[in-house]
């Protein structure tokens, strides 16, 4: 497993402390110059939007992954923590579903993750 993708599932381990909804991890390498992946996360509010970009935050940077920048205002929907290799988007669910960024990226590689059922978007009202 390449590092950029280590990253990337540390990532999404981190969000998944604090009940990040529905990831995507698109790999996007010979797509954009600029990163490997892109992840993509939901909250159910936006206090959670800053509680799982804090928390990814806070597990990359313990394991010596200090973000290059990050984006958004905190009470805001929607949050952008920039790694590198590895860009994170941390988005309150209605924002994400307007802004349609697997769209966007439609010609990415979706990454294949285990996603507890709880943490499935569609089995919340089910």
């Amino acid at each position: 497993m390449s590092k950029s993708k280590e990253l990337a599932f540390d990532a999404v381990a981190a969000a998944f402390t604090k009940n990040a909804l529905e990831p995507v991890l698109l790999d996007v390498t010979g797509l954009a110059s600029y990163t490997d992946y892109l992840l993509i996360l939901s909250a159910r509010s936006v206090r959670q939007v800053e509680a799982i970009a804090d928390a990814v935050r806070q597990e990359m940077k313990a394991k010596g992954h200090d973000p290059l920048g990050r984006e958004g205002i905190r009470g805001g929907q929607w949050v952008l923590v920039d790694f590198g290799d590895v860009v994170v988007h941390v988005f309150y669910h209605p924002i994400r579903e307007y802004y349609d960024l697997e769209g966007l990226w439609a010609e990415a590689e979706r990454v294949e993750l285990d996603v507890p059922p709880e943490l499935q978007y569609a089995n919340l009202y089910a």
